[in-house]
């Protein structure tokens, strides 16, 4: 195999150094090395020695070098021309660049099941206060490392034994039946008692850690029902999806609070019967170090806090 190296790697640019370009456009604008080498803080012996340098590497004089006068070659003036151009659009970009504002961005990680139904649904509340904050959500199951990955904020469902007090708790949660109301009106599989549950389909979560906490059989046995045969089953690896099954009238799901609160409120979802069960994981949020410096991310942490005290 060849093995590249400065000498060998083809170049796509081939260009003078920035330098000797910077002290030539001088002496050609002023005719002059010396009044050249006044505006750069070189000596005039400097100025000459670039300016021959690049004569040197284009291979063609630059100049007409005359009695106490320089002329611009043919050459000369055709490079003026080139350099002028670039050198100015080198500098307005630099400068726009400098004074340009930092784009403010704010990069969280979460839950599918939090970031559809309780953050998204809640989020225009911020970006219309905080219009110039680009805020990027990545739902995802899994717990990737803040700073490794560049993100700024986390959302984790954890025990407080989890958090490990690096998290700041948002809420706990609980669980309780829950089905469109379709389905509660249904005369044929009434729906008044959690023995009730015998005649429908409950929709089942499953393969995320910390979900077998809010299961269908954990919430049963608190009931008292641990032999309880429902009609059928549906399986979901995605909270959200088994939510908007259960919207969809497709069964019961076991619902958490207050991540439904919202759905309960405009009647999407009922409670068959308001027995919950309490779970011993809650909401934490969690910030990155680099985040810490950030004021925009500080804000969204201070904005899920207050989102999180009405809920």
């Amino acid at each position: 195999m060849r093995k590249w190296n400065a000498k060998t790697m083809p170049r796509r640019y081939r260009l003078p150094p920035l330098d000797p370009l910077e002290a030539f456009e001088a002496a050609a604008r002023h005719l002059s090395f010396t009044k050249a080498a006044d505006e750069l803080a070189l000596t005039q012996s400097a100025v000459s020695r670039q300016v021959a340098a690049l004569e040197a590497h284009l291979g063609v004089p630059l100049f007409q070098r005359l009695h106490r006068a320089l002329r611009l070659s043919e050459a000369g003036l055709q490079l003026q021309r080139t350099v002028v151009d670039v050198l100015q659009q080198l500098h307005q970009t630099s400068a726009a660049l400098r004074t340009a504002p930092r784009q403010k961005t704010v990069v969280v990680t979460t839950t599918a099941g939090f970031a559809g139904l309780w953050l998204i649904p809640r989020l225009a509340g911020f970006t219309a206060t905080r219009p110039e904050v680009d805020v990027r959500i990545s739902a995802t199951p899994a717990v990737v490392h803040l700073e490794r990955e560049g993100v700024d904020v986390a959302v984790r469902y954890s025990t407080e034994e989890g958090a490990a007090g690096e998290g700041r708790r948002l809420f706990g949660d609980a669980a309780l039946p829950v089905c469109s109301p379709r389905l509660r009106r249904d005369p044929a599989r009434p729906l008044k008692r959690p023995e009730d549950l015998r005649h429908h389909c409950l929709l089942h979560m499953d393969g995320l850690p910390g979900t077998q906490l809010l299961e269908w059989p954990l919430w049963l046995r608190a009931m008292k029902l641990e032999g309880l045969q429902p009609a059928s089953v549906l399986h979901f690896s995605s909270y959200d999806q088994m939510i908007q099954a259960a919207v969809a009238g497709q069964g019961v799901a076991l619902g958490r609070l207050p991540l439904l609160n919202d759905l309960i409120a405009q009647r999407k979802l009922v409670a068959p019967f308001d027995l919950r069960v309490a779970s011993p994981r809650s909401y934490y949020v969690f910030e990155s170090p680099a985040a810490r410096a950030k004021p925009e991310v500080q804000e969204f942490i201070a904005w899920l806090q207050a989102e999180a005290a009405r809920a």
